[in-house]
């Protein structure tokens, strides 16, 4: 197992991050996972024995069962709080009260002790707005997270599902009014979604942002389960997310699958080493029903895609060229390496 610096903190993560989706399952949930006390203790025990230091949950995730059980397995287990990094999120609706959602300081200072109650511990390593908020004003956002890291209730903050704009937006905000600024963006990445290659990952790698991957395998589109003859039995059935090309991911499939058999792994494996060898990528998040199939994924870790791989992979499902990433690579091509260069594209 790689670890990796956290952004530009001085915390260092596993290559992979296990994430508790799965446990609980109440409400939409149920079509992800359902795990109880005793399966959900095995999963974290199979993640922590492998190496994998990270844990990622949400308040949201069964209505904080998912906390509580993630808490408990922890626990159980024995495990010193200093040999893990928690992290967790808020944003959804955690109640039928007009101000149960939201990111607006209300909300956030309510939801970091309710998060710390139900996961058992004092504070959290990593504290994530889950999304976008539109009725409440960013200062306020970034506010009441500097305050919550002052507390000691969180060590670092972090975004997920934000756009490149919104995001260097309040990295300008926190940075003006000396408020902590985000050290990470948590990111759906895959095979069959390469669309934050565009703004996304060039603005990550020119703040310094690190970056966590969620459904690295599109939902299980890309356990290799699912073929143009026919799609098994999976999660996609009842909860097909999240929205993918799927021709273009059966391209992607096609070139896993022979690489898969090349070097006697799985296909999984291929998708999942594919992004942990991506210059941005600081961590990938597993979800998993079973250990079986949680082991099976982290041995992504011991996978090494030469850059003939790489290649025949990226060529398999490449990201759409969208405005103005296409015109600006045409017209900084002349440019590329710090020379004059050829004269400009008409």
């Amino acid at each position: 197992m790689k670890y990796n610096q956290f952004g530009r903190t001085g915390l260092f993560v596993s290559e992979l991050c296990f994430g508790t989706m799965t446990f609980g399952g109440e409400g939409i949930w149920t079509k992800i996972g359902a795990l109880d006390q005793p399966d959900s203790t095995q999963l974290v025990k199979t993640a922590l024995d492998a190496g994998i230091n990270f844990i990622d949950t949400a308040n949201v995730y069964s209505a904080g069962l998912s906390e509580k059980i993630t808490g408990q397995a922890l626990r159980d287990l024995g495990i010193p709080r200093h040999d893990y990094v928690l992290a967790t999120k808020a944003m959804g609706p955690m109640g039928e009260g007009v101000n149960d959602r939201g990111t607006s300081r209300y909300h956030l200072m309510n939801q970091i002790d309710a998060s710390l109650e139900r996961l058992g511990v004092d504070h959290v390593d990593l504290y994530q707005i889950h999304g976008w908020d539109p009725a409440t004003p960013m200062d306020e956002t970034l506010r009441a997270l500097d305050d919550i890291v002052r507390s000691g209730k969180a060590r670092y903050i972090g975004v997920s599902n934000w756009a490149a704009w919104q995001i260097t937006k309040a990295l300008g905000i926190s940075e003006r009014k000396g408020l902590e600024r985000f050290a990470s963006l948590q990111a759906y990445y895959s095979l069959a979604g390469r669309d934050l290659e565009q703004e996304i990952v060039p603005m990550l790698e020119s703040e310094g942002l690190g970056l966590m991957v969620w459904s690295p395998l599109a939902g299980g589109f890309l356990s290799g389960k699912y073929t143009r003859d026919g799609e098994a039995e999976g999660r996609r059935v009842e909860f097909d997310f999240p929205p993918i090309n799927k021709e273009s991911a059966y391209d992607a499939v096609d070139v896993m699958r022979e690489i898969a058999a090349e070097k006697g792994v799985s296909i999984p494996q291929v998708a999942l080493a594919w992004l942990m060898a991506k210059p941005a990528v600081t961590s990938v998040i597993l979800g998993a029903k079973k250990p079986e199939q949680l082991t099976d994924n982290i041995g992504a870790a011991d996978l090494e895609l030469n850059d003939e791989d790489m290649k025949r992979l990226d060529a398999a499902a490449p990201p759409a060229s969208t405005y103005p990433g296409w015109m600006l690579e045409r017209q900084g091509a002349y440019r590329k390496g710090g020379v004059a260069g050829d004269e400009p594209p008409k």
